[in-house]
């Protein structure tokens, strides 16, 4: 098994033909066969089942694709670390949960940035379980996430806690689940406290998993609904007298060993902290 088959074979699943492959690739129509039949032959299974139509992925291949797509990061990843430009003396590879980016993420990349130039940095943004996954393989060496990472090889260290209020674009809005209710999904403990503070409401006829396009949706619209202090405390909504405030924990989670190095790092969080 070499990149080459890997890259190959991705390109075939991508495009659904290995002629359009072939042509993306720069090679000839044979060599896609060929890397194929490798690739199947080194594994023992079937992986594309393949016409004059094009080509789609039998049951092992759709399995082996999330880990073909993997290996092939890993290895940019890997040739991204070692090349590094002159002048570069390592690079830190950050998760970062989607609703951490303001404040938090804008804040450790600007302390990194002006106080750390012989640093890289690389940014991921996801959801927890792809953090999670990243962690576990080794394709972010930190994560600010919502959740601790268990295992020996992490470190999660509590940051703060992010405190969850209910705004409305309207002035004097009451805190209740009105028909312009907007339910902004926090995540599991968000939805156990939400539950308690209000058992008897019917749902929100309008779900978004996501404070940015929460807040951009409140703001258009009107309406209101639950958003992170930090997002709204200087902006046009306003806080809903009497309404339940919540929290979420943020962590840092480290692979222990590769921070151990970094002594850069150590300012960085004390720069979030203040």
């Amino acid at each position: 098994m070499n990149l080459d088959e890997l890259r190959t074979f991705l390109e075939v699943v991508d495009t659904g033909s290995l002629v359009t492959a072939a042509r993306r690739l720069n090679v000839t129509p044979s060599t896609v066969t060929a890397r194929i039949n490798g690739l199947e032959e080194e594994i023992g299974q079937k992986l594309l089942h393949r016409n004059k139509s094009g080509a789609e992925l039998t049951s092992p291949g759709f399995k082996f694709k999330r880990y073909a797509e993997v290996m092939v990061q890993l290895w940019g990843q890997a040739r991204y670390e070692i090349s590094l430009p002159k002048g570069f003396e390592g690079v830190c590879n950050v998760g970062l949960e989607f609703d951490l980016w303001r404040g938090l993420g804008e804040r450790f990349l600007d302390h990194v940035r002006l106080n750390c130039p012989g640093i890289a940095l690389a940014l991921w943004p996801g959801e927890q379980r792809m953090i999670d996954r990243w962690l576990s393989i080794g394709l972010v060496d930190i994560a600010f996430c919502y959740a601790p990472q268990a295992g020996e090889s992490f470190v999660s260290r509590p940051l703060f806690d992010d405190a969850l209020v209910m705004v409305a674009r309207e002035q004097g809005a009451g805190p209740t689940l009105g028909a312009n209710y907007v339910y902004v999904d926090h995540g599991d403990e968000f939805r156990r406290q939400h539950v308690a503070a209000f058992p008897g409401d019917l749902a929100s006829a309008l779900t978004i998993a996501s404070s940015d396009w929460a807040l951009d949706y409140l703001l258009r619209k009107g309406g209101s609904g639950y958003l992170p202090r930090r997002l709204v405390q200087d902006g046009p909504l306003h806080p809903v007298a009497g309404a339940p405030a919540f929290t979420r924990r943020v962590y840092v989670v480290e692979h222990a060993q590769t921070v151990k190095g970094w002594d850069w790092y150590p300012a960085a969080l004390a720069a979030l902290a203040r």
